[in-house]
C-alpha cells in the first residue's frame, strides 16, 4: 500500500484525455499551473488523432487554441499543447489527469504501464466504473493497479459547458493521502469551480456512481448474480432508462 505522498518542488501535469470533459479541465489547470506556485506553466494534453475536415485535430488545437471539434468556441491557454501520443504526453509527469471514457482505461493504462515518472500520481474524473464476470470495481483501483501509483479520485455534479461558461460549480476529490489531496485541490479549484476534499474511507466510500451507462452496467451485475428482486430500485432505475418503463414505476419501489 502506497501512503507517503508524493510530492515533488515542481509538479509537471499532463491531462490524458480530450473530449469535453478533457478539454475544459486542460483549459482550467493552463490558466491554474500559472497561477499557482510548484508547478511546471506547460500541459501536455494527449489527444487521440483524428481528422476534421482535412487537418489533424491536434494542429487545429496548437493552431487555434480551441478544440473545434469536441469544446468549439471556447479558448485554451496556449500553455496547454496537443500531443497525439500517449508517452510523449506522459513523459516526465509527476501528475496524470486521467479524463476518458471508462471503457478506454484498461487499455490506456496498458499502454502506459512501466512508463510512468517513478514520482507520478494520477486523479481519476473517468465517470463509471469497471465490470468483470467477478464484479465492479471503481476505476481509481484499476488506474493504481496498473500503474503502481496512488490515485486519488475527482467526481461529481459537474456539466463540462457549464464549467466552460465558468458557471459556478462544486466537486469533491477522495484521497488516501491528505498531502495529495491537498495539492489537487490547489491544482484544480477556481473561483467558479469549487473542490471539497475528503478522506476515501467515508460511510458512502465517497461520491456516489451516477448515470444511465452505470444502471446499466450495475443492473448487468445485479443479473449475472440472480439479484434483480434483491434490489428492486436498482431494476426499476435500469429498466426505466433502457427500456422506457413508465417513470412513475419507479414510486412504487420507494413506497
Amino acid at each position: 500500500m502506497i501512503k507517503e505522498a508524493r510530492i515533488v518542488d515542481v509538479e509537471k501535469v499532463a491531462v490524458i484525455g480530450s473530449g469535453n470533459w478533457g478539454t475544459v479541465i486542460a483549459r482550467m489547470l493552463g490558466t491554474n499551473v500559472v497561477q499557482q506556485k510548484g508547478f511546471d506553466h506547460e500541459i501536455k494534453m494527449w489527444v487521440y488523432e483524428e481528422m476534421v475536415g482535412e487537418r489533424k485535430l491536434t494542429e487545429l488545437i496548437n493552431e487555434k487554441h480551441e478544440n473545434v471539434k469536441y469544446l468549439p468556441g471556447v479558448s485554451i491557454p496556449e500553455n496547454v499543447i496537443a500531443v497525439p501520443d500517449l508517452l510523449e504526453a506522459a513523459e516526465g509527469a509527476t501528475i496524470l489527469v486521467i479524463v476518458i471514457p471508462h471503457q478506454f482505461v484498461n487499455d490506456i493504462c496498458g499502454k502506459l504501464k512501466g512508463k510512468v515518472h517513478p514520482k507520478a500520481k494520477a486523479v481519476s474524473l473517468v465517470k463509471g466504473f469497471d465490470t468483470t464476470q467477478s464484479g465492479i470495481r471503481p476505476i481509481s483501483h484499476v488506474i493504481k493497479e496498473a500503474l503502481k501509483i496512488p490515485v486519488c479520485t475527482l467526481s461529481g455534479a459537474n456539466l463540462a459547458n457549464e464549467i466552460s461558461e465558468e458557471k459556478f460549480s462544486e466537486t469533491t476529490i477522495g484521497y488516501k493521502n491528505r498531502q495529495e489531496g491537498e495539492l489537487f485541490k490547489r491544482l484544480f479549484e477556481t473561483k467558479y469551480f469549487k473542490v471539497g476534499i475528503v478522506d476515501d474511507k467515508e460511510l458512502l466510500n465517497g461520491q456516489k456512481l451516477q448515470g444511465t451507462l452505470t444502471a446499466k452496467e450495475i443492473y448487468s451485475v445485479l443479473q449475472r448474480k440472480g439479484l434483480e428482486k434483491e434490489f428492486p430500485l436498482f431494476t426499476t432505475v435500469y429498466k426505466i432508462v433502457s427500456e422506457g418503463l413508465d417513470p412513475r414505476k419507479i414510486v412504487e419501489d420507494i413506497v
